[in-house]
């Protein structure tokens, strides 16, 4: 028998972070300042843009090392996307799903 087997309390068990939804409405013409913004508060994991129907326009995952590195911000392809899209709707809902650390 091997010692993990013996000991069950030496043995980890990785926790799953608790995730939760927020949904904003927004013109559209602020839409790619108000998604860097939330970018920059970096507890953001997804963001999912949505029409006035509710369909799914863009869903952008974020990752904590592109976050904390600058690479979403400074660099990144959906801005450019988002401007198109900022340009083409009157408003958009944006869901932001963030992680539960407590």
């Amino acid at each position: 028998m091997s010692e993990e087997q013996k000991n069950p309390e030496t043995t980890t068990v990785e926790e799953k972070a608790k995730t939760f939804s927020e949904q904003i409405e927004v013109a559209g013409n602020d839409l790619v300042g108000r998604v860097q913004d939330l970018v920059k508060e970096g507890n953001a994991r997804r963001l999912i843009i949505r029409n006035a129907e509710n369909e799914v326009m863009m869903d952008i995952n974020l990752t904590v090392g592109a976050v904390a590195g600058g690479v979403v911000v400074l660099g990144a392809w959906w801005i450019a996307a988002l401007a198109v899209i900022a340009g083409l709707v009157a408003r958009v809902k944006i869901e932001i799903v963030r992680e539960d650390h407590s």
